[in-house]
Parts: C-alpha cells; sequence; structure tokens
C-alpha cells in the first residue's frame, strides 16, 4: 500500500505541475475549502500532520497569497483559516489534475473494481484514522470514479490522498 500512495503521489505530482502548486498545498486548499474558519490544529488534524509542519507551510500560503488568517471572534489568541480570492479559481484546477490522476490509476479497473477497491481502502482507512472517520477517502474519490467532477460553489474540494 505504501508503494502505491507513494506511486500515486508521484504521479499527482507529474500531472499538477502546471498549478504551480505542491501536492501538500492541493491538500492544504482542498480541506480548508470544506472547513474555512478552522484553526491551524483542527487543519492540522484533519490533514493528519503535525501543527508544528502545518504552521510553516500555512506562512508560506499566506506569504504566496492562497491563505488569511483572521482573528478567531470568541478567542482574541487564536487565529481563523480562510481562502483568499486568489485560491478560489485553483480548486477547480486542482480537481482536474485529481480527476485526470485518478483516471490514469484506475484505468485498468473495471467502475465496479474501481469502486470495490475504493470502498475496501476507505475502510481500512477509517479502522486505523485516529479521528472519527468523516468524509476522507471515499468522499473525494468515489464522485471521481463515477465520472462525475463534485461541484466547486463555495469550492467543495478535498486533498489527494
Amino acid at each position: 500500500m505504501h508503494d502505491v500512495a507513494r506511486l500515486y503521489g508521484r504521479r499527482f505530482d507529474r500531472n499538477g505541475r502546471r498549478l504551480g502548486l505542491t501536492r501538500a498545498q492541493c491538500r492544504t486548499l482542498g480541506y480548508l475549502a470544506r472547513n474555512e474558519g478552522i484553526n491551524q490544529a483542527g487543519l492540522a488534524d484533519l490533514l493528519e500532520i503535525r501543527p508544528m509542519t502545518l504552521v510553516r507551510q500555512i506562512d508560506r500560503m499566506q506569504e504566496a497569497g492562497w491563505i488569511e488568517r483572521r482573528p478567531d471572534p470568541t478567542d482574541r489568541r487564536a487565529r481563523r483559516l480562510f481562502l483568499t480570492d486568489k485560491a478560489r479559481p485553483v480548486l477547480g484546477r486542482i480537481w482536474d489534475v485529481a480527476t485526470e490522476t485518478q483516471d490514469q490509476v484506475l484505468a485498468a479497473l473495471s467502475p465496479d473494481e474501481a469502486e470495490q477497491l475504493i470502498d475496501l481502502l476507505r475502510r481500512v482507512h477509517g479502522a486505523m484514522a485516529d479521528r472519527a472517520p468523516g468524509r476522507p477517502l471515499a468522499a473525494t474519490i468515489r464522485p471521481l470514479i463515477r465520472g462525475k467532477t463534485p461541484a466547486v460553489a463555495a469550492p467543495a474540494v478535498e486533498g489527494t490522498r
């Protein structure tokens, strides 16, 4: 599974070079799009990375104009994270790269096999996740298997995994 994940990530990186963002930045934007107003600790938990790792990434993404920190109205010490206007249009392009990568990766499987694989991976992921299973893997991938691009209304994009 580690090798498949590594190769999947490499394929996403190759397909996503045109975005000008790293895979980690794409994941961060995707999760933030679904959870705007979250604090850094909460986002780090969703991304399953260490908060200190995320702080450096958020600092760089804020400097680049992708993310902004706003004061928390209930806690003057805390900051909430929001996408900037610059980030919103790129979410659709991230989905395009995710769809392209998913199509390439699952090309050797029938639609039923692909759906079964995703369901099995979702169960394994849920069993191993430290937090309660939410929408991670299956919610991100299942629409792509069925050939549907998720709506990008208030941009609803998750990071790839």
